[in-house]
């Protein structure tokens, strides 16, 4: 706005300083040809009066005259006859010779022979003015008067002082009020044009003094309905987002928005915890490198390549579960048929899955862990009651098998008792502060005859006291299903290694043993209830199936999550992370 004003105040400047200099060469040039021709018409009239003189007396008896008029109008007269011959020279008044004199007269004479005489020629700063006199009717000479051009050029130099002076002034007078006029109309366009900039920067709270009622108090009326109008459109649309951002974010599915190239622009929150990840590792990535799953770039794929909608179901594998989604994508279509991206929306319905599957395996689960004892018991009470008890030891062998099967059977009970109560709604810890050392030295001593047995290395490998936040029962039942198992599966002469870290945010319990490994495809579906890796070994060792689902979910009533790295062979490594906070 700055150049603007200065480029409008030197373009009306140079426009003013430019009629200005016009107007003072015209009015220059006409004063001067004003006061030439006044000077002319008197020096005529003095020429023409010494003529008159000449005619009607002689040259002696007006020569004092002559000479006293030369002084008084401080011109040269000169008189010469009809020969060109010299009768009166008054002598020199400029600065000029008579040989120059005489030369300059009989040049103007011999060049004006043809045409009138009564003429002016200027030569050397001096104004010659020549008439003819006569006498008695007859031509008898010429009248010869020249002037010092001196005033002439001084009163030149008056007219250009006064009308640089004049015109000076003037100059500046307008110069002053245009700058007044420029800055009063100015003032209001600059003020609406920073309103503008912070209009355009977002700032709608911004607004123009309206004090004018012209065409610029107008153009300051009309930004500021402009701003109202901006800000209350700008209130709407936050509105809207906030609404929009907040439905996405809190939405109960996995949400992915999918620009046209590609790129994933948008990951809501839910995705996040289902998936546990970051979002920079998806945000602004194209989607075939952020989406670890072939199956959810394949849909992507089959959406871009036929530009319809598609609901599908997947079974994908999240860190160490098996989830079932109902994965539904549908291209975005703007305006003008305007490919603009692509939607999916997860659904995650792996508890209805599991549910559904649990009504189907529970029976025949439940039924095939509970058909065993009874069958056993039965078959062995048959025996008994058809002779078998005469004979002490049979007996004594058979009701110990019975004993067996009803204790096997208890435990089985037991475990589905203590899912059932895990899983319910209102179940609740008993939430204290824990010695990890103390709690974990307990557990170990349990199990020193049972690894004595099998001739196990059973080590503990903790630093220091540890103290956590939990309930000590159910997180003693956690240790020892993970130790049962690890001295379940580990081979005589084997080890299993017990240990605590401690980390900024957590509190990590490992328990590693060097048993037979479990497969990786396996590791998503060992914390399902009844499954076993190895059945055969699991079920002769009096496993139930329940053992690893129960750890689950009283790892995650304290607000953790347990993690297993194993390889087939070598051992597995379960490791339960705790929060120091919860």
């Amino acid at each position: 706005m700055t150049s603007f004003r200065s480029r409008l105040l030197f373009a009306l400047v140079s426009l003013i300083v430019s009629v200005l200099i016009c107007l003072g060469l015209l009015l220059g040039q006409l004063f001067k040809d004003f006061y030439l021709e006044a000077m002319n018409k008197r020096v005529e009239k003095e020429a023409k009066i010494i003529a008159l003189l000449l005619e009607h007396e002689t040259i002696d008896m007006i020569r004092p005259q002559l000479k006293e008029m030369s002084e008084t109008l401080s011109s040269r007269i000169t008189v010469l006859d009809n020969r060109e011959r010299t009768l009166l020279d008054t002598g020199r008044i400029a600065h000029i010779s008579d040989d120059d004199h005489e030369k300059i007269v009989r040049d103007i004479l011999h060049s004006k022979k043809t045409k009138e005489l009564s003429i002016i020629e200027e030569k050397h700063d001096v104004y010659y003015y020549i008439v003819p006199f006569s006498k008695n009717g007859q031509e008898a000479g010429y009248v010869i008067l020249s002037s010092p051009v001196n005033s002439l050029k001084k009163v030149n130099q008056q007219i250009w002082g006064v009308l640089i002076s004049s015109l000076g002034t003037a100059l500046i007078v307008i110069i002053l009020l245009g700058l007044k006029i420029a800055d009063q109309y100015m003032k209001p366009i600059e003020a609406a044009t920073k309103v503008a900039f912070e209009l355009a920067r977002g700032n709608y709270k911004a607004r123009v003094y309206e004090t004018r009622s012209d065409e610029t108090g107008m153009l300051s009326h009309s930004i500021n309905i402009l701003a109202r109008n901006l800000q209350e459109m700008s209130k709407v649309q936050e509105m809207q987002t906030d609404r929009l951002h907040t439905l996405i974010e809190n939405v109960g599915s996995g949400l992915i928005l999918i620009d046209s190239r590609g790129y994933i622009n948008l990951v809501n929150r839910t995705y996040k915890e289902i998936f546990h990840i970051h979002p920079e590792e998806y945000l602004y990535r194209l989607y075939n490198e952020a989406f670890a799953h072939k199956e959810i770039v394949k849909l992507v794929d089959e959406i871009f390549m036929k530009e319809v909608k598609v609901r599908k179901q997947l079974v994908l594998t999240v860190d160490i579960e098996r989830k079932h989604f109902e994965v539904y994508g549908a291209p975005i279509i703007g305006t003008n048929d305007e490919w603009k991206g692509i939607v999916l929306v997860f659904h995650d319905i792996t508890e209805l899955k599991k549910l559904e599957q649990m009504r189907k395996d529970f029976v025949a689960n439940v039924s095939h862990e509970l058909k065993t004892p009874i069958t056993s018991i039965k078959g062995f009470a048959e025996t008994l009651l058809d002779g078998a008890m005469k004979d002490e030891r049979a007996l004594e062998h058979f009701l110990s098998i019975i004993l067996k099967e009803s204790e096997r059977l208890q435990s089985l009970i037991q475990d589905l008792l203590d899912l059932s109560k895990i899983e319910q709604q209102g179940f609740q810890l008993q939430v204290e502060t824990i010695n990890l050392f103390q709690l974990l030295k307990e557990v170990i001593m349990m199990f020193h005859g049972k690894a004595a047995e099998k001739d196990i290395d059973l080590q503990l490998n903790v630093s220091q006291p540890i103290y956590i936040n939990g309930d000590s029962n159910r997180l003693k039942q956690v240790l020892i299903n993970l130790i049962t198992n690890a001295l379940t599966y580990t081979p005589q002469g084997g080890r299993v290694e017990v240990s605590v870290e401690d980390q900024n945010e957590e509190v990590l319990i490992h328990v590693k043993d060097t048993g037979i490994g479990i497969d990786e495809k396996e590791i998503p579906r060992i914390f399902e209830r009844f499954y076993r890796v190895d059945k055969a070994r699991s079920r002769n060792s009096g496993g139930t199936g329940l053992g690893l689902a129960i750890v689950k979910h009283l790892v995650e009533a304290h607000h953790g999550y347990i993690t297993v790295k194993s390889q087939v062979g070598k051992g597995t490594t379960f490791t339960v992370h705790f929060p120091k906070e919860q």
